[in-house]
């Protein structure tokens, strides 16, 4: 059952097909990424909250030391869209529509992933593991790192809030000129 699509192709051939297909599986995620509406990946739902173990983006930092190895990564940058490298504005209206494309890069790497039970199927054992192994490595980086870049902006997001309300309440307890 396992592997029998490939019984007797060379690695050549093999290989070949993981690719077309790896690029056929992105492909069809990102088109689904790109129609899919903003309200899918809205950061209010429960697969993009944090989770208790995060620590609020702590573990990623103490445990993969992301800190350090993040920035050295490739991005896409959309048309008109978001670079990782500096924020272009800290109002909420922008903030959140930030968290919400994490949400959709963490979605679609996610998602680029669950490739793997496909590759395993198909292949032999050891090819199997090898093009899983590769899927997982060009993809599961990005995620967290969506992930990491969301608890650092959900952050940001509160401390703007904050200021937000404070100045307001700030503007109430001045008494108004007559």
């Amino acid at each position: 059952m396992f592997g029998a699509m490939f019984r007797g192709a060379n690695f050549f051939d093999i290989f070949l097909c993981n690719i077309v297909l790896a690029a056929v599986w992105c492909m069809v995620a990102f088109i689904a990424c790109v129609k899919l509406p903003t309200s899918f990946f809205s950061f209010e739902k429960k697969r993009y909250q944090p989770k208790k173990w995060e620590r609020n983006g702590r573990w990623y930092k103490d445990h993969l030391r992301i800190h350090k190895w993040k920035d050295r990564l490739p991005q896409h940058i959309a048309k008109d869209g978001f670079s990782k490298s500096h924020l272009t504005n800290v109002s909420i209206e922008y903030l959140d529509e930030f968290i919400m494309e994490t949400c959709r890069g963490e979605w679609l790497h996610l998602t680029d992933c669950l490739l793997v039970v496909v590759l395993l199927l198909i292949n032999s054992f050891p090819i199997g593991l090898l093009f899983a192994f590769l899927d997982c490595i060009g993809n599961l980086p990005f995620a967290i790192i969506q992930r990491y870049n969301r608890f650092r902006l959900l952050q940001l997001r509160k401390k703007v809030l904050h200021d937000m309300q404070h100045r307001v309440n700030s503007q109430e307890a001045v008494p108004a000129a007559i």
